[in-house]
């Protein structure tokens, strides 16, 4: 199965140093039942990308946690045994929590497809928006906006082999 692994450039120079990333469990975004039921008219592709754009809304809350890591989204696309993912509870109807998967084991790096990251341009809406994080999902309005500011950039991606030029 996909998952979409959120993370951060901290958390990525981790994932490269160990080779895989851990420690289990792992919060995750993947094409579940539940995304697919509130998105009937989206192909597979589509749901993926709402998967991404969850995980890529976690990242900024990793980031509000990590007040040290450079103000960029950090999305890792893996490929999953389907035994090692567990659909996580909690409010299936809510956004972001449709995708919400658990992975129960640390994924090595083989299994890690790709990257996907933040442009430069892209950082200081990034570090607006995780200084809003916390009131967004209380409800602010201001902050959702703020949020939804960083939402607009598209993460680029990036092949394994490319992911240590990151931090060249």
């Amino acid at each position: 199965m996909r998952v979409y692994l959120p993370s951060t450039l901290s958390g990525l120079a981790g994932i490269l140093r160990d080779r895989k990333f851990e420690p289990a469990p792992l919060t995750g975004y993947a094409v579940t039942p539940a995304l697919r039921e509130w998105y009937a008219s989206a192909d597979l592709e589509e749901l993926e990308y709402a998967a991404m754009s969850d995980a890529a809304r976690e990242s900024l809350r990793l980031l509000a946690a990590d007040p040290e890591a450079p103000s960029r989204r950090v999305v890792i696309a893996a490929e999953v045994p389907d035994e090692a993912v567990v659909h996580a509870a909690g409010d299936l109807g809510a956004p972001g929590e449709r995708a919400r998967v658990r992975v129960t084991q640390p994924v090595p790096f083989e299994r890690i497809v790709s990257g996907h990251v933040d442009d430069a341009e892209a950082e200081s809406d990034v570090r607006a928006a995780r200084a809003a994080s916390d009131a967004a999902d209380a409800g602010d309005d201001d902050a959702r906006f703020t949020v939804d500011g960083a939402a607009g950039h598209e993460l680029l991606w990036y092949a394994t082999q490319e992911l240590p030029d990151l931090f060249s």
